[in-house]
């Protein structure tokens, strides 16, 4: 197959028109977000560049170091973004759940993925260390984001259900069950949707990307059935080893529902 097209400066440049369009669309529609979509295409295209150049430097120098330090950015600005975007006020030790589940869940599928199924030469070869660890933990964020606010506002919302349940008996976790459960599908339906579509619906980045670069498709498929499974087992993990653990920050030792009128942002 043919390698890949470079794309020249005017290639790329050419490809803002499709901002240009949505800032016109705004801007008849009335809406306020052209300081954000501005602020976003800039962001992302500097972003990326910088990012660029450091996987440059990376591929051309692999280091198991090298390769930590990536994994350690990624983890920490997922977790950052999962607090920082959750509306409501998080306690301490919910913090550390969610940090907790994220790194457990997303390194042990990670490491899975890289020693079982691909099982490379280098376990830290840039090449497919990065990218497969990209992908693991950025659906991951998505789904604990998701999981975070739906405990959070199921917690507020059913206040008085859950305290009518302890009142009869219950134990925190039975009085939060509905909840929990609910949290988890909506956290993993988004996966599970990308699934049903793949393929006649829309080709996968991963997989795009891959046949762009010239490699055959149907090794492409291999990979991307592949990573879509890790992204499905990972996305999981995290997210019930978060709602297991994370629901009994909302009692206290005497099993009692706590103030959640704390938990609203100022």
């Amino acid at each position: 197959m043919n390698g890949v097209i470079d794309l020249h400066l005017w290639q790329m440049a050419s490809a803002y028109v499709f901002v240009l369009i949505l800032l016109i669309i705004v801007k008849l529609k009335g809406i306020s977000r052209e300081k954000e979509i501005l602020i976003s295409s800039v962001r992302m295209t500097l972003q990326l560049i910088l990012t660029g150049y450091i996987l440059v430097y990376i591929f051309d120098n692999p280091s198991p170091l090298f390769t930590i330090i990536v994994l350690v950015a990624m983890e920490g600005f997922s977790i950052f973004n999962i607090i920082k975007r959750t509306k409501a006020k998080l306690p301490s030790k919910l913090k550390v759940i969610i940090a907790a589940s994220m790194i457990t869940g997303t390194v042990s599928c990670l490491f899975y993925f890289v020693f079982v199924l691909i099982n490379i030469s280098r376990w830290y070869d840039p090449q497919y260390f990065i990218p497969i660890a990209g992908m693991l933990i950025g659906n991951s964020m998505t789904g604990i984001s998701l999981g975070v606010s739906q405990l959070t506002e199921g917690m507020q919302s059913r206040k008085d259900l859950i305290e009518g349940a302890l009142m009869l008996g219950a134990t925190p976790k039975s009085a939060s069950k509905q909840i929990i459960d609910n949290a988890f599908d909506s956290a993993i339906l988004p996966t599970i949707n990308s699934m049903l579509g793949m393929g006649i619906v829309f080709l996968p980045g991963m997989m795009t990307g891959q046949i762009l670069s010239g490699v055959s498709p149907l090794t492409a498929i291999e990979y991307q059935i592949a990573i879509m499974l890790g992204i499905l087992g990972s996305v999981a993990l995290t997210v019930i080893m978060f709602l297991q653990l994370g629901y009994k920050c909302f009692f206290n030792t005497q099993k009692q529902l706590i103030n959640l009128s704390s938990l609203r942002k100022k």
